[in-house]
């Protein structure tokens, strides 16, 4: 794969649009690993769309899985699936440099969040069922916090009501058993509060939560938590008990979709975007009304739909197409969808061509990116 450092040296505001994948090597054969991060340009009017501008390798044990930003988007978090390290990267200057953090406990990296008001951060585990918390300007490892609840994954937080929410997902051991249950954390006193289930179906449910999301700028504040069943749920905070209240909102399984995994929302906070992995899809919700989304459209992207960026007008959607490089689930292209008319448009499969599959994808930190994970 081709690198143009230099390009990106003398100012990333040089290309229309650039982000961030992590790849890593496409199936099971992985006698010749590749893990990394590639800088791919996303406009369709440069010169260079759908190239890689630059690529940063990680070590093939490292097992590459999500990006990260802090609030003020100068560093990046890197989890890792295979090892107890968080990689920093100091995005403010390209080149990117890392720090590794240990975190001595931690198996199998997932989500990171991060509470202002309390100056930390905090990466679930899935493999162990715990939660590091470390400081958000020093990335001391602080405390780790045992979940009542096994195989956290997803995590939310929001510093106005002093709450995060974080799912229970799937034992990376035995992907058959899935959990039913978010956990709600006092992020003030690292406290565990309540657990609840997320499904009508009998324990055990299956239902799978896979990520929790605050919807911005709701008051009183309203999750939205997406489920691997197929199924989206609310949970809605109730100021006079100081707790929230959760019901299902939208069945996909009724759609024939299943793995149902992120949720992004508009610039202008009227519509909601939601990914399915098996068969990929996305979803457009109309949020004019949050507590009661609206189903618009669905379109087949590819296997594996997981994360999205925007364009930079919000016309159009990225999709990265893999879910954990599962068979039948690991397509490894860019799905370009026009979210005007619901219809995919394009195909960028540099990656899938180059026998690589993407696990995540991230506009660069200098973006107006209204909504990233």
């Amino acid at each position: 794969m081709a690198t143009s450092a230099l390009a990106l040296a003398t100012g990333a505001a040089a290309a229309g649009q650039t982000a961030l994948v992590l790849y890593e090597t496409k199936g099971a054969d992985q006698t010749r690993r590749q893990d990394g991060i590639a800088f791919i340009e996303l406009d369709p009017a440069a010169p260079d769309y759908g190239q890689i501008l630059a690529q940063i390798p990680l070590p093939p044990a490292f097992h590459s899985h999500h990006i990260f930003y802090n609030p003020a988007r100068d560093r990046a978090y890197v989890t890792s699936l295979a090892t107890p390290e968080l990689r920093v990267f100091d995005v403010s200057t390209f080149p990117y440099r890392y720090h590794s953090v240990e975190v001595t406990g931690c198996e199998v990296g997932e989500d990171v969040s991060f509470s202002q008001a309390q100056g930390k951060w905090y990466l679930t585990c899935m493999g162990s069922s715990v939660v590091i918390v470390g400081d958000a300007d020093t990335d001391e490892v602080l405390e780790t916090l045992v979940m009542p609840a096994p195989w956290p994954h997803g995590i939310a937080t929001h510093d106005g009501i002093d709450r995060q929410l974080v799912t229970s997902t799937v034992n990376p051991s035995d992907p058959s058993e899935w959990g039913e249950e978010i956990i709600v954390l006092q992020p003030s006193t690292g406290a565990v509060l309540s657990t609840h289930k997320v499904s009508k179906k009998p324990s055990p449910s299956g239902a799978g939560p896979v990520e929790a999301f605050f919807v911005p700028g709701v008051e009183p504040p309203l999750v939205y938590i997406t489920n691997m069943e197929g199924s989206l749920w609310l949970a809605e905070w109730q100021s006079a008990t100081t707790s929230f209240a959760f019901r299902e909102a939208f069945r996909f399984d009724e759609l024939g979709q299943g793995m149902t995994l992120e949720v992004y929302f508009s610039a202008d906070g009227d519509r909601a975007y939601i990914t399915s992995a098996n068969p990929g899809h996305l979803n457009a919700f109309d949020i004019t009304e949050p507590r009661a989304p609206k189903h618009l459209w669905a379109v087949e992207t590819a296997g594996g739909a997981h994360h999205l960026v925007f364009s930079e007008d919000g016309s159009r959607a990225y999709v990265q197409n893999s879910l954990l490089n599962i068979d039948g689930m690991n397509d490894g292209s860019i799905s370009v969808v026009d979210l005007q008319t619901g219809k995919k448009i394009d195909s960028i499969d540099t990656f899938k061509n180059a026998g690589l599959t993407i696990n995540t994808i991230v506009l660069t930190p200098e973006a107006e990116d209204f909504h990233s994970h």
